[in-house]
């Protein structure tokens, strides 16, 4: 399957979707604060997702329990929501996927929970920052490996590391569509960016190594050290006037 150029139509369709998703970020972060379970954000994103029409993306995809992902401190991504309880100092990184009109919007953020040490809070900023220094890279013209090296460079120069294992994707009509877009790279290569492409672009950026596991649950995905993880992501359009970021509010 090929890059996926998508009509107009369908680009107003990927706002709406990307609309939403911003939405629920905006009052997950509100809902974060030491004492709140991770259930707790889940049951908010469902209502929050449904009652504007739209479905959670993630829920029974590949057999996901959840509506949302919600990884705690060593955990990368696709952490479940389920008892544990948000404690002052740790960071959370909340995944948001939903679907309106047959289209799919996907993004993520990583929150401090009351106060952090130095190391939670750079890792929080350099991470947040990858993302957007990988926005500005694309263009149309250049290459997909343009965008991911301008990523790993910046991770890599504040001291941290990239996830290798996972990686951003196209979207649309699937929740993950080709191609892949890693968070590293060599540039000049992978490919070409057009006009009409979309996708989502979410650097998951480690402490230490860039190694994960899995754990027992098949979903959950760690550092492979226990150190701290962060993940943002922003589901993208290329248009002819440049980038629009389809799920900010």
């Amino acid at each position: 399957m090929g890059i996926i150029l998508k009509s107009p139509q369908e680009i107003e369709r990927m706002r709406k979707a990307g609309k939403i998703v911003a939405i629920v970020l905006q009052k997950l972060k509100e809902a974060v604060r030491p004492g709140i379970k991770t259930k707790e954000l889940d049951k908010i994103a469902y209502k929050e997702i449904t009652k504007r029409g739209a479905i959670p993306s993630f829920k029974n995809y590949r057999g996901y329990p959840a509506s949302i992902c919600t990884s705690v401190n060593e955990e990368v991504v696709h952490g479940i929501p389920g008892n544990r309880i948000i404690k002052e100092g740790d960071i959370i990184s909340i995944d948001v996927g939903a679907k309106i009109d047959g289209f799919h919007g996907d993004a993520a953020i990583t929150l401090a929970v009351g106060n952090l040490d130095r190391e939670a809070e750079e890792i929080i900023h350099v991470t947040q920052q990858s993302l957007f220094e990988g926005i500005a890279a694309v263009k149309a013209g250049t290459h997909l490996g343009d965008v991911s090296s301008k990523i790993q460079q910046f991770v890599e120069g504040k001291g941290f590391s990239v996830v290798r294992e996972y990686v951003g994707h196209g979207i649309g009509r699937d929740l993950h569509e080709e191609p892949q877009v890693p968070n590293f790279g060599t540039p000049g290569e992978g490919h070409v960016l057009q006009e009409g492409m979309v996708f989502a672009l979410e650097p998951m950026v480690n402490a230490g190594v860039w190694q994960t596991k899995v754990l027992d649950n098949n979903w959950t995905v760690v550092t492979a050290d226990g150190k701290l993880s962060a993940h943002f992501e922003h589901t993208i359009a290329l248009g002819n006037n440049g980038v629009e970021i389809l799920t900010q509010v």
